[in-house]
């Protein structure tokens, strides 16, 4: 498990002014920080929405506020009022990014808009994080995870195939947003190199949403069919669902005909490889209904955790499906410093591995500042 350590990430010394609240705004800003970026998060005076999205909560502030808001720095503004505007301005002349999730129209509403604050603040990268961007037919509009999974798709493929459409179960638009901010932040950044010049970096949950659709929408793009839910099912592949052993169900994800043989000398089922319905990889996801129940009579003489992992090391993907804290506490989690404790504070570490300069973790949530160091 992985502790504070002194700042020395791939982003030491970029200054980054963090105004967002929520979800994809505030995580932006902590892989940020994560890297070595001194941020420097802005709240309204009641706080963070998220401060109230409980239980649980620890000394009145919910969990849901810890997990994307370590590695900043916090201090108190009135953005609406000429006192915290005049802060924010001089804290825009040190800053290297700004990202923020306001309402369009609102910062231009208080004089400090993008456009407004352009020429001002040349050098400044300028990430904003919206539903659906400021224009168009959906411009302007507010923007909330689930419903823009319901809006680009991502419901109506997501559930069992005779069951309704499910919201993905973790905001899965939100974080992909917040990712795709930070990569326009880094690309930004470095066009800066050149021109000397910020910009506007446009994150919208919309257009993340619509670019999480592969393979449904290269698969429409192709043959014109609408995409339907298929459970745990690969669309595209099988077998690549959960499959029943003799004890356990495990996901199998045979994405291939190398790992399908493998799989069936080792089950027992050899004969299935020359089976002209499963012989290659298109035939099996046509007859995909009639192989499941052949493999699952070979899996039910295998208890499921030793199969998964005499496949695993065969070259075979399988796995057992595990809960959440079961995940947190594997082995191997703690082995790739997924799991970061600080003083009153544990989170999941950074996906991010550099070899010279990993993430560090300095400023547990709700660290008080003022000014940029």
């Amino acid at each position: 498990m992985q502790t504070t350590t002194p700042a020395r990430g791939a982003l030491q010394g970029m200054r980054v002014l963090d105004l967002s609240r929520v979800l994809g705004g505030p995580l932006c800003g902590q892989i940020l920080g994560d890297h070595g970026a001194d941020v420097l998060k802005i709240e309204p005076p009641g706080g963070d929405d998220t401060r109230a999205w409980g239980p649980p909560f620890k000394d009145g502030v919910a969990s849901y506020y810890h997990g994307l808001n370590r590695n900043k720095r916090i201090q108190f503004l009135d953005l609406s009022a000429p006192q915290g505007q005049e802060k924010l301005l001089a804290l825009m002349a040190q800053a290297d990014v700004l990202i923020e999730n306001f309402k369009i129209g609102t910062m231009e509403k208080w004089g400090i808009g993008f456009a407004q604050m352009q020429q001002r603040f040349e050098r400044l990268v300028w990430c904003r994080v919206s539903g659906f961007g400021a224009d168009g037919p959906l411009g302007a509009w507010p923007g909330y995870d689930a419903a823009i999974q319901a809006m680009t798709g991502l419901m109506s493929v997501n559930g069992e195939r005779d069951g309704g459409p499910l919201r993905v179960g973790l905001p899965v638009v939100d974080m992909v947003t917040g990712m795709n901010a930070v990569i326009g932040v880094m690309l930004a950044l470095h066009e800066r190199q050149r021109s000397g010049l910020g910009q506007l970096v446009d994150a919208a949950l919309y257009d993340s949403g619509i670019s999480l659709l592969h393979p449904h929408a290269a698969n429409w793009f192709m043959d014109g069919k609408t995409p339907q839910r298929s459970g745990n099912a690969h669309p595209n592949i099988a077998p690549y669902d959960v499959l029943q052993t003799g004890s356990i169900p495990l996901f199998f994800a045979v994405g291939n005909d190398r790992q399908f043989k493998l799989l069936c000398e080792h089950i027992g089922c050899a004969q299935l490889v020359q089976d002209s319905r499963f012989a290659t990889a298109g035939q099996r996801s046509v007859h995909r209904e009639a192989l499941k129940p052949l493999l699952e009579q070979a899996l039910a003489g295998f208890e499921g955790n030793a199969l998964a992992t005499a496949l695993m090391a065969i070259g075979v993907p399988a796995a057992p499906v595990q809960a959440v804290d079961a995940a947190l506490a594997h082995p191997h989690t703690l082995h790739r410093q997924l799991r970061v404790q600080l003083p009153g504070y544990q989170g999941v570490g950074s996906p991010i591995k550099l070899s010279r300069t990993p993430a560090t973790y300095r400023h547990a949530p709700l660290t008080p500042g003022e000014q940029f160091d």
